[in-house]
């Protein structure tokens, strides 16, 4: 056995050897006389072994020798620690035997990437490491082999050949116990394997084990009323079907549209995608999503408990349709009536769920062309139960009563407010219908492409204008971000600096628009300790460039820059504490004055008043200096 290599003492050749031969012998004798219960047995931590401060030196009496194969690895850990580090090298093989790096394990659990080295796994084959200590910082728990020892009593080992590796240990007893690392390739990377038989089996299935492929519809039943972010679910009475309204989001670079993405209960927000078609044609009819009817052709369940019953009208929303809708038609080369945006409105009432539901479309027409693209705009809105329509028009608030950094800047036109915006690209870079959001404090800058149609000057003048600042054309902005429509003083003019006409000197050319500087100055006001941000003015400053009336412009670039300009003054802090004022009586020198006027025999003792009047004097100075 291995513990009889390394009890029994082979010296090297051409060295004394303190231990005669028959001595040897005797000792090996004497070892095979323990009884099956004294005789030392394998095990993976033996109990109650804790190391002692003392390190055996190889050569030395009651020290280990290891082998140069193990010189450079490194040292195991102790008997009483479960785990060791692990040491791929086999012993040496004698003769011209070849060595296994990586000997034959059962189970690498870290091995999880095939074909490459995984970090801080010390057993995948992969990383070809003799010693992953050297390289990884940790091993990853389930990487290293479990310890399995030999141990008998220190006091029968003079001295140890063994080239495994082979420490002295303490155990609870306070007896020295000469240990052997056992190098068993069958090892696995589990402390204590788990092992299943009958005895054992229903324990375990009843602790561990739990129904397959479990339904929550099945086991819980549906929450009686919707929560924020809840999907909202839809029934479609034409075949029978529960689903999610679906609000579908852009992925990727490009954009694509995400079906699965649904809507969240009392979530609102509009979101922007491109689908792009191999071929339009037969697209035109077939794809659902082009198809107006495939957005209002169901209805939306009030509360998630109508799922128990959904055929009963009491919990059915019809989706009200408030445009005008056509279904897609392919004619010649276009094809007509393709939605390109989808809206809507739902009102709530609490706990009670949804009440109403309506959606408006917006629709245009595709030529059929190779890599036709589309880009839709999907728009949800929420809000409560039987509000009023003035209320509703109404843009939400960007600040009570001060702006908050990244909430809409607020425009009015007539009596009208909205979010003022700015220039949007779609993926092939010409402009698009759908805008974004001018975000107070926050600095932007966009850009698209503008493809014109051949018309007259003023004509041109006015799209492109239109184009930079959007439709409608801002007016006012709102100076606080809780500013009302109905107030007309909460609002201040936009100024405008259009294009000087006269500094050009051509009688054919036209003056066009080609980029809009939207600069907003704004201050904080109030406290220190509660500032509120409001704008105190804003300018629309465009830039022109001029074109020949004879000149055929396909397509122009325009560009739209927002600059906010902090302009708060803040007060200057205070230097110091406030000096006293110091108050004297009104006759409070009125002693001194007596004094100082009596005749030439009462001068001659005038130094005490004078000198009482100095240290007074001195006191207050010094009071007030302190």
């Amino acid at each position: 056995t291995r513990l009889d290599t390394a009890v029994a003492y082979v010296g090297p050749a051409g060295l004394d050897c303190p231990m005669r031969t028959p001595q040897l012998a005797l000792l090996q004798m004497f070892l095979l006389m323990f009884p099956d219960g004294v005789r030392p047995q394998p095990s993976s931590s033996p109990s109650g072994a804790v190391p002692t401060s003392l390190d055996l030196q190889p050569g030395t009496v009651g020290g280990t020798l290891q082998s140069s194969s193990e010189a450079t690895a490194t040292r195991p850990a102790m008997p009483g620690i479960s785990t060791v580090v692990p040491t791929l090298v086999t012993p040496s093989a004698p003769g011209n035997r070849t060595v296994d790096l990586f000997p034959v394990l059962p189970i690498c659990v870290c091995d999880l990437t095939p074909g490459a080295c995984d970090i801080n796994c010390c057993c995948d084959r992969d990383c070809y490491l003799l010693h992953p200590r050297t390289v990884f910082s940790f091993c990853l728990p389930g990487s290293v082999r479990s310890s399995s020892w030999v141990c008998v009593d220190n006091s029968l080992i003079f001295r140890s050949n063994s080239p495994f590796p082979s420490r002295v240990f303490m155990d609870s007893n306070g007896i020295r116990q000469f240990c052997v690392h056992v190098n068993n390739s069958k090892l696995n990377y589990f402390q204590k394997l788990q092992k299943v038989n009958a005895t054992n089996f229903q324990a375990l299935a009843a602790e561990f084990g739990g129904e397959s492929f479990t339904s929550t519809f099945q086991t819980q039943s549906p929450p009686s009323f919707y929560r924020a972010g809840d999907p909202i679910l839809t029934y479609f009475p034409k075949w029978s079907v529960i689903s999610l309204l679906r609000q579908p989001a852009g992925v990727g670079a490009a954009g694509l549209c995400a079906e699965s993405n649904p809507a969240g209960f009392l979530e609102s927000k509009s979101t922007t995608c491109t689908r792009f078609f191999k071929n339009l044609a037969s697209s035109c009819t077939l794809d659902s999503a082009l198809n107006a009817a495939s957005y209002y052709n169901f209805t939306v369940l009030k509360v998630p408990r109508g799922m128990t019953d959904p055929q009963n009208m009491e919990f059915q929303v019809p989706v009200i349709l408030t445009s005008q809708a056509n279904a897609p038609l392919l004619a010649g080369n276009t094809c007509q009536n393709v939605v390109s945006q989808v809206t809507y409105e739902i009102e709530t009432n609490g706990t009670f769920g949804i009440q109403k539901v309506s959606v408006s479309l917006g629709q245009t027409n595709l030529t059929v062309e190779p890599g036709a693209s589309l880009q839709q705009h999907f728009v949800l809105h929420f809000r409560a139960f039987q509000q009023s329509t003035a209320a509703s028009i109404t843009s939400p608030r960007s600040g009570n009563p001060g702006y908050i950094v990244g909430k809409p800047l607020l425009a009015l036109t007539g009596d009208v407010s909205y979010s003022m915006t700015l220039l949007r690209s779609q993926g092939n870079g010409s402009c698009s219908v759908n805008r974004h959001e001018v975000q107070f404090g926050v600095n932007a800058i966009s850009g698209c492409k503008l493809r014109l149609k051949k018309a007259d000057c003023s004509h041109l003048q006015q799209e492109i204008y239109q184009t930079l600042h959007g439709r409608p054309r801002p007016q006012h902005v709102a100076i606080f971000g809780n500013a009302d429509p109905a107030q007309k003083g909460g609002w201040t003019r936009i100024l405008n600096r259009h294009c000087n006409i006269s500094a050009i000197n051509c009688t054919s050319c036209c003056l066009i628009p080609v980029s809009l500087e939207i600069q907003v100055l704004w201050a904080y006001v109030g406290l220190l300790s509660n500032p509120q941000a409001h704008v105190s003015g804003v300018r629309f400053l465009y830039q022109c460039q001029s074109i020949q009336d004879s000149q055929q412009v396909t397509e122009v670039s325009l560009t739209t820059i927002v600059n906010f300009v902090d302009i708060t003054q803040k007060p200057e802090p205070p230097r110091g504490q406030p000096k006293m004022d110091w108050k004297l009586p009104f006759d409070f020198f009125f002693p001194f004055r007596v004094a100082f006027s009596r005749g030439v025999s009462s001068q001659k003792c005038s130094v005490s008043p004078i000198l009482i009047l100095c240290l007074l004097l001195l006191g207050v100075l010094n009071l007030e200096t302190t």
